[in-house]
């Protein structure tokens, strides 16, 4: 029998209330509440800090608190990428951001999904899918990224753009729900 936690990596309905997950959860509020706490000038504490949360996080990664996820150990971050303020990384499934990959304040990567049933969501189903963002990406401010998008290379989002599908590499995609408009050139 599988447990809820490889149920939930497997992208397979889960309970999120299981014992185990609720454990992990509890570590990384723990870790994210000191992280926020702490002040622009204490780099290296935040530096630590993150790097008991994340999964993988390059040594330059910058990121501007307040900062949220759900269990932090399912997000990698690249070299060089930089996620402003308000940023929320839900890594229920997991969270691969690229290198010199630039968040605008308040982008929200959501990899939670729950069922259509309604009687599977009153009974406390989830489930996720992994977002995968390429290198050198730019998400304006609050754009939001749903489960199972894959975003290529260079590619920009622009502000309050709702990602709901895979984006090319080399493109700008804008609106709700984000459209190709352009490419890069």
């Amino acid at each position: 029998m599988t447990s809820m936690k490889e149920r939930m990596l497997a992208g397979e309905l889960y309970h999120a209330d299981d014992p185990e997950l609720a454990a992990d959860l509890a570590r990384a509020a723990d870790l994210m509440e000191r992280f926020n706490a702490t002040r622009a000038t204490e780099a290296q504490l935040r530096a630590d800090l993150l790097g008991e949360l994340l999964g993988s996080v390059a040594a330059d990664v910058q990121i501007r608190p307040p900062f949220y996820c759900d269990y932090g150990r399912y997000i990698s971050i690249g070299a060089g990428s930089f996620l402003n303020f308000g940023v929320t990384l839900l890594d229920v499934a997991p969270i691969t951001i690229g290198r010199n990959v630039q968040f605008g304040p308040h982008v929200q990567v959501l990899t939670p999904t729950h069922p259509v049933q309604p009687e599977l969501r009153r009974a406390g189903w989830e489930a996720a899918k992994p977002i995968v963002i390429g290198d050198n990406v730019w998400l304006g401010g609050g754009a939001i990224v749903l489960a199972g998008v894959t975003i290529g290379a260079d590619t920009v989002v622009g502000a309050g753009a709702v990602v709901t599908r895979d984006l090319p590499p080399g493109v700008v995609a804008v609106g709700s729900p984000a459209r190709v408009i352009r490419t890069v050139s």
